[in-house]
Protein backbone atom coordinates (compact mmCIF):
# COMPACT_ATOMS: atom_id res chain seq x y z
CA UNK A 1 0.00 0.00 0.00
CA UNK A 2 2.81 2.18 1.08
CA UNK A 3 4.33 1.63 -2.33
CA UNK A 4 1.42 2.02 -4.25
CA UNK A 5 1.06 6.10 -2.84
CA UNK A 6 4.58 6.90 -3.66
CA UNK A 7 4.07 5.20 -7.22
CA UNK A 8 0.27 7.57 -7.78
CA UNK A 9 0.68 10.93 -6.60
CA UNK A 10 -3.05 11.35 -7.18
CA UNK A 11 -5.39 12.96 -5.32
CA UNK A 12 -6.94 11.46 -2.26
CA UNK A 13 -10.78 12.31 -2.22
CA UNK A 14 -12.00 13.60 1.78
CA UNK A 15 -15.67 14.59 2.62
CA UNK A 16 -14.54 18.35 1.67
CA UNK A 17 -14.39 17.09 -1.64
CA UNK A 18 -17.51 15.55 -2.18
CA UNK A 19 -19.51 18.64 -2.06
CA UNK A 20 -19.14 19.23 -5.82
CA UNK A 21 -18.28 16.02 -6.69
CA UNK A 22 -20.11 14.28 -9.48
CA UNK A 23 -20.36 10.86 -11.17
CA UNK A 24 -20.46 10.54 -14.91
CA UNK A 25 -21.65 7.25 -16.43
CA UNK A 26 -22.68 6.47 -19.99
CA UNK A 27 -26.18 6.03 -20.53
CA UNK A 28 -25.62 2.53 -21.19
CA UNK A 29 -24.48 2.15 -17.60
CA UNK A 30 -27.12 3.99 -16.20
CA UNK A 31 -30.35 2.00 -18.65
CA UNK A 32 -27.91 -1.53 -17.55
CA UNK A 33 -29.34 -3.83 -14.73
CA UNK A 34 -27.59 -3.52 -11.64
CA UNK A 35 -27.60 -6.89 -9.70
CA UNK A 36 -26.16 -5.75 -6.36
CA UNK A 37 -27.46 -4.47 -3.87
CA UNK A 38 -27.86 -0.49 -1.85
CA UNK A 39 -24.50 -0.69 -0.36
CA UNK A 40 -22.16 -2.09 -2.98
CA UNK A 41 -23.83 0.27 -5.21
CA UNK A 42 -23.14 3.43 -3.53
CA UNK A 43 -20.04 2.37 -2.93
CA UNK A 44 -19.50 1.72 -6.35
CA UNK A 45 -21.47 5.68 -7.61
CA UNK A 46 -18.85 6.75 -4.76
CA UNK A 47 -15.88 5.63 -6.82
CA UNK A 48 -16.56 6.66 -9.86
CA UNK A 49 -17.57 10.47 -8.23
CA UNK A 50 -13.00 10.40 -7.65
CA UNK A 51 -12.72 9.82 -11.51
CA UNK A 52 -11.44 12.68 -13.18
CA UNK A 53 -13.72 11.77 -16.64
CA UNK A 54 -11.35 13.60 -19.14
CA UNK A 55 -7.70 11.66 -17.40
CA UNK A 56 -7.76 7.87 -16.63
CA UNK A 57 -6.40 7.42 -13.38
CA UNK A 58 -2.92 5.22 -13.34
CA UNK A 59 -3.64 1.41 -12.70
CA UNK A 60 -7.54 2.55 -13.26
CA UNK A 61 -7.32 3.16 -9.72
CA UNK A 62 -9.12 6.19 -7.18
CA UNK A 63 -7.88 7.24 -3.89
CA UNK A 64 -10.28 8.00 -0.89
CA UNK A 65 -10.02 8.53 2.89
CA UNK A 66 -11.73 6.25 4.98
CA UNK A 67 -12.90 8.46 7.41
CA UNK A 68 -14.96 9.85 4.24
CA UNK A 69 -16.29 6.26 3.41
CA UNK A 70 -17.34 6.40 6.76
CA UNK A 71 -18.89 9.69 6.80
CA UNK A 72 -20.60 8.48 3.35
CA UNK A 73 -22.37 5.74 5.26
CA UNK A 74 -23.03 7.00 7.93
CA UNK A 75 -21.26 4.21 9.75
CA UNK A 76 -20.94 4.26 13.58
CA UNK A 77 -18.06 3.23 15.39
CA UNK A 78 -19.47 0.36 16.35
CA UNK A 79 -19.84 -1.21 13.15
CA UNK A 80 -17.84 1.28 10.78
CA UNK A 81 -15.04 -1.47 9.79
CA UNK A 82 -17.11 -4.46 9.48
CA UNK A 83 -19.76 -2.73 7.07
CA UNK A 84 -16.49 -1.11 4.83
CA UNK A 85 -15.28 -4.34 4.41
CA UNK A 86 -18.45 -6.31 3.97
CA UNK A 87 -20.02 -3.69 1.10
CA UNK A 88 -16.25 -3.85 -0.64
CA UNK A 89 -16.42 -7.87 -0.91
CA UNK A 90 -20.00 -7.78 -1.83
CA UNK A 91 -18.96 -5.21 -4.46
CA UNK A 92 -16.52 -7.76 -5.83
CA UNK A 93 -18.18 -11.05 -5.90
CA UNK A 94 -21.73 -10.39 -5.90
CA UNK A 95 -21.30 -7.55 -8.23
CA UNK A 96 -22.18 -7.10 -12.00
CA UNK A 97 -24.07 -5.05 -14.67
CA UNK A 98 -25.91 -6.40 -17.24
CA UNK A 99 -25.47 -3.63 -20.22
CA UNK A 100 -26.99 -3.63 -23.39
CA UNK A 101 -25.66 -1.72 -26.74
CA UNK A 102 -27.05 -1.21 -30.09
CA UNK A 103 -24.01 -2.27 -32.41
CA UNK A 104 -23.19 -0.82 -35.74
CA UNK A 105 -25.69 -3.02 -37.64
CA UNK A 106 -28.23 -1.57 -35.32
CA UNK A 107 -28.63 -4.86 -33.08
CA UNK A 108 -28.47 -5.61 -29.06
CA UNK A 109 -25.29 -6.68 -27.87
CA UNK A 110 -25.50 -7.76 -24.40
CA UNK A 111 -22.03 -7.64 -21.45
CA UNK A 112 -21.92 -8.89 -18.56
CA UNK A 113 -19.46 -6.50 -16.56
CA UNK A 114 -18.06 -6.73 -13.27
CA UNK A 115 -16.94 -3.38 -11.97
CA UNK A 116 -13.84 -3.51 -9.56
CA UNK A 117 -11.25 -5.26 -9.82
CA UNK A 118 -9.06 -4.83 -6.68
CA UNK A 119 -9.27 -2.78 -3.25
CA UNK A 120 -6.40 -2.25 -1.17
CA UNK A 121 -6.11 -0.82 2.73
CA UNK A 122 -3.74 -1.13 5.38
CA UNK A 123 -4.51 -0.28 9.37
CA UNK A 124 -1.96 2.13 9.79
CA UNK A 125 -2.96 4.27 6.61
CA UNK A 126 -6.48 6.47 6.10
CA UNK A 127 -6.33 5.59 2.17
CA UNK A 128 -8.42 3.08 0.58
CA UNK A 129 -7.31 2.42 -3.18
CA UNK A 130 -10.14 0.85 -5.65
CA UNK A 131 -9.43 -0.19 -8.71
CA UNK A 132 -11.80 -0.31 -11.68
CA UNK A 133 -11.56 -3.18 -14.25
CA UNK A 134 -10.50 -2.54 -17.97
CA UNK A 135 -14.08 -3.84 -19.17
CA UNK A 136 -15.85 -1.14 -17.07
CA UNK A 137 -13.54 1.78 -17.58
CA UNK A 138 -15.15 3.11 -21.79
CA UNK A 139 -18.47 3.56 -19.52
CA UNK A 140 -16.58 6.14 -17.51
CA UNK A 141 -14.26 8.16 -18.85
CA UNK A 142 -13.50 10.48 -21.93
CA UNK A 143 -17.19 9.93 -22.77
CA UNK A 144 -18.05 12.92 -25.76
CA UNK A 145 -21.37 11.91 -25.75
CA UNK A 146 -24.27 9.79 -24.70
CA UNK A 147 -22.94 10.11 -20.84
CA UNK A 148 -25.08 11.64 -17.73
CA UNK A 149 -23.73 13.28 -15.25
CA UNK A 150 -25.49 14.06 -11.31
CA UNK A 151 -24.44 14.66 -7.79
CA UNK A 152 -22.71 11.98 -5.70
CA UNK A 153 -24.30 13.96 -2.64
CA UNK A 154 -28.09 13.56 -3.91
CA UNK A 155 -26.83 9.41 -4.41
CA UNK A 156 -25.68 9.71 -0.71
CA UNK A 157 -29.31 10.21 1.08
CA UNK A 158 -30.89 7.57 -0.98
CA UNK A 159 -31.79 4.30 1.34
CA UNK A 160 -32.88 2.24 -1.66
CA UNK A 161 -30.83 0.48 -4.68
CA UNK A 162 -34.85 1.19 -6.83
CA UNK A 163 -34.11 4.83 -5.71
CA UNK A 164 -30.74 5.16 -6.97
CA UNK A 165 -31.42 3.26 -10.11
CA UNK A 166 -34.35 5.56 -10.69
CA UNK A 167 -32.55 8.78 -9.74
CA UNK A 168 -29.91 8.02 -12.32
CA UNK A 169 -32.58 7.49 -15.08
CA UNK A 170 -34.58 10.51 -14.14
CA UNK A 171 -31.25 12.41 -14.14
CA UNK A 172 -30.40 11.08 -18.11
CA UNK A 173 -33.76 11.89 -19.05
CA UNK A 174 -33.62 15.46 -17.65
CA UNK A 175 -30.20 16.19 -18.45
CA UNK A 176 -31.08 15.69 -21.96
CA UNK A 177 -34.11 17.63 -21.74
CA UNK A 178 -31.12 20.76 -20.70
CA UNK A 179 -29.02 19.93 -23.32
CA UNK A 180 -31.53 20.17 -26.21
CA UNK A 181 -34.01 23.02 -24.76
CA UNK A 182 -33.67 25.90 -26.77
CA UNK A 183 -31.92 24.46 -29.43
CA UNK A 184 -33.00 23.56 -33.08
CA UNK A 185 -31.86 20.32 -33.01
CA UNK A 186 -34.94 18.36 -31.28
CA UNK A 187 -38.60 19.05 -31.91
CA UNK A 188 -40.78 20.94 -29.27
CA UNK A 189 -42.48 17.08 -28.47
CA UNK A 190 -39.05 15.33 -28.65
CA UNK A 191 -37.93 17.80 -25.79
CA UNK A 192 -40.91 17.66 -23.82
CA UNK A 193 -40.83 14.15 -23.74
CA UNK A 194 -37.07 14.06 -22.43
CA UNK A 195 -38.66 16.58 -19.66
CA UNK A 196 -41.40 14.01 -18.82
CA UNK A 197 -40.26 10.93 -20.52
CA UNK A 198 -42.31 7.65 -20.70
CA UNK A 199 -41.26 4.29 -20.19
CA UNK A 200 -42.97 0.54 -20.80
CA UNK A 201 -43.71 -1.25 -17.40
CA UNK A 202 -41.43 -3.74 -19.21
CA UNK A 203 -38.77 -1.59 -19.72
CA UNK A 204 -39.25 -0.14 -15.82
CA UNK A 205 -39.27 -3.72 -14.57
CA UNK A 206 -35.76 -4.51 -16.22
CA UNK A 207 -33.86 -1.47 -15.02
CA UNK A 208 -34.93 -2.12 -11.79
CA UNK A 209 -34.19 -5.73 -12.00
CA UNK A 210 -37.70 -6.79 -10.60
CA UNK A 211 -39.03 -8.65 -13.54
CA UNK A 212 -39.57 -11.34 -11.43
CA UNK A 213 -40.76 -9.80 -7.85
CA UNK A 214 -43.86 -8.31 -7.56
CA UNK A 215 -45.59 -9.49 -10.48
CA UNK A 216 -49.12 -7.47 -9.66
CA UNK A 217 -48.84 -4.03 -10.67
CA UNK A 218 -50.53 -2.54 -7.28
CA UNK A 219 -47.51 -4.37 -5.37
CA UNK A 220 -45.31 -3.39 -7.59
CA UNK A 221 -46.63 0.50 -7.34
CA UNK A 222 -46.91 0.56 -3.75
CA UNK A 223 -43.01 -1.59 -2.96
CA UNK A 224 -41.15 0.07 -5.35
CA UNK A 225 -42.22 2.90 -7.24
CA UNK A 226 -44.25 4.69 -4.44
CA UNK A 227 -41.21 4.70 -1.94
CA UNK A 228 -38.31 5.21 -4.62
CA UNK A 229 -40.07 8.05 -5.47
CA UNK A 230 -40.93 9.95 -2.11
CA UNK A 231 -36.85 9.45 -1.21
CA UNK A 232 -35.87 10.57 -4.54
CA UNK A 233 -38.63 13.79 -3.88
CA UNK A 234 -37.58 14.28 -0.27
CA UNK A 235 -33.45 13.81 -1.13
CA UNK A 236 -32.01 14.82 -4.12
CA UNK A 237 -32.27 18.19 -6.78
CA UNK A 238 -35.70 16.68 -8.23
CA UNK A 239 -39.46 16.42 -7.89
CA UNK A 240 -41.18 13.61 -9.42
CA UNK A 241 -44.78 12.57 -10.08
CA UNK A 242 -46.09 10.07 -12.58
CA UNK A 243 -49.97 8.77 -14.19
CA UNK A 244 -49.94 4.85 -15.26
CA UNK A 245 -50.86 4.52 -18.39
CA UNK A 246 -53.50 1.82 -19.53
CA UNK A 247 -54.32 -0.20 -22.65
CA UNK A 248 -57.70 -1.10 -22.09
CA UNK A 249 -57.43 -2.50 -18.85
CA UNK A 250 -53.81 -3.37 -18.10
CA UNK A 251 -51.43 -1.04 -17.14
CA UNK A 252 -48.85 -0.42 -20.08
CA UNK A 253 -46.27 2.10 -18.82
CA UNK A 254 -45.49 5.08 -16.48
CA UNK A 255 -45.71 8.85 -17.58
CA UNK A 256 -43.35 10.34 -15.59
CA UNK A 257 -43.01 14.54 -15.20
CA UNK A 258 -39.96 15.77 -13.76
CA UNK A 259 -39.25 18.93 -12.19
CA UNK A 260 -35.70 20.29 -10.98
CA UNK A 261 -36.16 22.16 -7.35
CA UNK A 262 -35.18 26.05 -7.63
CA UNK A 263 -34.45 27.99 -4.24
CA UNK A 264 -36.35 30.93 -3.83
CA UNK A 265 -34.74 34.03 -2.46
CA UNK A 266 -36.68 36.72 -0.53
CA UNK A 267 -36.87 40.02 -2.80
CA UNK A 268 -35.94 43.41 -0.91
CA UNK A 269 -38.78 45.23 -0.11
CA UNK A 270 -38.17 47.93 -2.62
CA UNK A 271 -37.25 45.84 -5.49
CA UNK A 272 -36.24 48.13 -8.32
CA UNK A 273 -34.46 49.84 -5.31
CA UNK A 274 -30.68 50.05 -6.41
CA UNK A 275 -29.57 50.65 -3.06
CA UNK A 276 -31.43 47.51 -1.78
CA UNK A 277 -30.26 45.73 -4.75
CA UNK A 278 -26.63 46.77 -4.12
CA UNK A 279 -26.98 45.71 -0.81
CA UNK A 280 -28.36 42.44 -0.96
CA UNK A 281 -25.84 41.73 -3.47
CA UNK A 282 -23.16 42.64 -1.07
CA UNK A 283 -24.98 40.22 1.34
CA UNK A 284 -24.81 37.49 -0.72
CA UNK A 285 -20.98 37.81 -1.96
CA UNK A 286 -19.97 38.10 1.85
CA UNK A 287 -22.48 34.78 2.59
CA UNK A 288 -20.82 33.22 -0.74
CA UNK A 289 -16.99 33.86 0.62
CA UNK A 290 -17.63 32.46 4.39
CA UNK A 291 -18.90 29.44 2.52
CA UNK A 292 -16.10 29.06 0.39
CA UNK A 293 -13.97 29.29 3.67
CA UNK A 294 -15.77 27.24 5.19
CA UNK A 295 -15.75 24.13 3.07
CA UNK A 296 -11.98 24.20 2.94
CA UNK A 297 -11.74 24.80 6.94
CA UNK A 298 -9.97 22.46 8.74
CA UNK A 299 -12.98 22.27 11.46
CA UNK A 300 -15.40 21.56 8.46
CA UNK A 301 -13.55 18.17 8.08
CA UNK A 302 -13.53 17.37 12.19
CA UNK A 303 -16.84 17.95 11.87
CA UNK A 304 -18.02 15.76 8.95
CA UNK A 305 -15.87 12.94 10.50
CA UNK A 306 -17.52 12.75 13.97
CA UNK A 307 -21.14 13.23 11.89
CA UNK A 308 -21.89 16.74 13.59
CA UNK A 309 -22.74 17.85 10.09
CA UNK A 310 -23.49 15.69 6.98
CA UNK A 311 -23.77 16.62 2.88
CA UNK A 312 -26.73 18.10 3.07
CA UNK A 313 -25.13 20.57 5.57
CA UNK A 314 -22.74 21.16 3.17
CA UNK A 315 -24.85 22.29 0.67
CA UNK A 316 -26.62 25.08 2.60
CA UNK A 317 -24.62 28.05 1.77
CA UNK A 318 -26.08 30.07 4.77
CA UNK A 319 -25.36 27.24 7.40
CA UNK A 320 -22.09 27.37 6.33
CA UNK A 321 -21.67 30.63 6.37
CA UNK A 322 -22.72 31.16 10.17
CA UNK A 323 -20.54 27.97 11.05
CA UNK A 324 -17.43 29.92 9.33
CA UNK A 325 -18.50 33.47 10.93
CA UNK A 326 -19.52 32.79 14.22
CA UNK A 327 -17.83 28.76 15.21
CA UNK A 328 -14.74 28.68 13.88
CA UNK A 329 -13.27 31.66 15.33
CA UNK A 330 -13.82 30.16 18.51
CA UNK A 331 -12.12 27.07 17.52
CA UNK A 332 -9.57 28.99 16.55
CA UNK A 333 -9.27 30.88 19.90
CA UNK A 334 -9.09 27.18 21.65
CA UNK A 335 -6.90 26.36 18.98
CA UNK A 336 -4.50 28.97 20.77
CA UNK A 337 -4.94 27.58 23.93
CA UNK A 338 -4.86 24.36 23.26
CA UNK A 339 -4.06 23.60 20.09
CA UNK A 340 -5.35 21.42 17.42
CA UNK A 341 -5.93 18.47 19.45
CA UNK A 342 -7.85 20.49 21.93
CA UNK A 343 -10.71 21.11 19.01
CA UNK A 344 -10.15 17.20 17.91
CA UNK A 345 -11.23 16.47 21.80
CA UNK A 346 -13.83 19.27 22.53
CA UNK A 347 -15.66 17.81 18.99
CA UNK A 348 -15.02 14.36 19.83
CA UNK A 349 -16.44 15.26 22.90
CA UNK A 350 -19.33 16.64 21.73
CA UNK A 351 -20.43 13.77 19.46
CA UNK A 352 -20.00 11.02 22.49
CA UNK A 353 -22.42 13.38 24.50
CA UNK A 354 -24.80 14.31 21.94
CA UNK A 355 -27.71 11.86 22.71
CA UNK A 356 -30.59 13.51 24.04
CA UNK A 357 -29.23 16.65 22.42
CA UNK A 358 -31.10 15.62 19.05
CA UNK A 359 -33.48 18.36 19.39
CA UNK A 360 -31.02 21.25 19.97
CA UNK A 361 -28.87 19.52 17.18
CA UNK A 362 -31.46 20.66 14.70
CA UNK A 363 -29.76 24.51 14.97
CA UNK A 364 -26.58 22.72 14.24
CA UNK A 365 -24.78 26.30 14.44
CA UNK A 366 -26.14 27.73 17.93
CA UNK A 367 -25.88 24.49 19.44
CA UNK A 368 -22.18 24.44 18.35
CA UNK A 369 -21.10 28.21 19.50
CA UNK A 370 -22.78 27.93 22.57
CA UNK A 371 -20.87 24.18 23.16
CA UNK A 372 -17.53 26.45 22.50
CA UNK A 373 -18.38 29.52 24.01
CA UNK A 374 -18.86 27.42 27.32
CA UNK A 375 -15.62 25.39 27.35
CA UNK A 376 -13.76 28.51 26.32
CA UNK A 377 -14.93 30.10 29.78
CA UNK A 378 -14.04 26.47 31.36
CA UNK A 379 -10.18 26.91 29.65
CA UNK A 380 -9.75 30.35 30.17
CA UNK A 381 -10.60 29.80 34.40
CA UNK A 382 -7.93 26.74 34.28
CA UNK A 383 -5.34 29.28 32.73
CA UNK A 384 -5.78 31.66 35.32
CA UNK A 385 -5.84 29.00 37.86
Amino acid sequence: MQDFNQDVPQKVIHIEDLYRQKTVEHNDLVTSVAKMDKIPMKFFELAVSCLDTENAPMNNTVLLSKKTLFSFFKADDNDKHSRFKKALTTLHTQSIFEVREINKKGKLNFKIISPISSSEWNDYDDVVAIKFTEDIMPYLIDLKRNFTQYLITDIMELNSKYSIVLYKWFSMNYNQYESYKGTAKRTKIQINQMKNPYIKIQELRRITNTVNEYERIFDFEKNILKLALEEINEHTHFTVTYDKIKKGRSIVGIQFYISKKIIKSSLPYKENDLESLKDKAQKENEEQNLFNKAIQNKYTTLLGENLLIGFRDLQDVSKMANLQKQVYPLYDDLKKLRGINGVKEHIEYITKHKIGAEKQLQNIVKYLKRSIEQYLNIVKTQNID
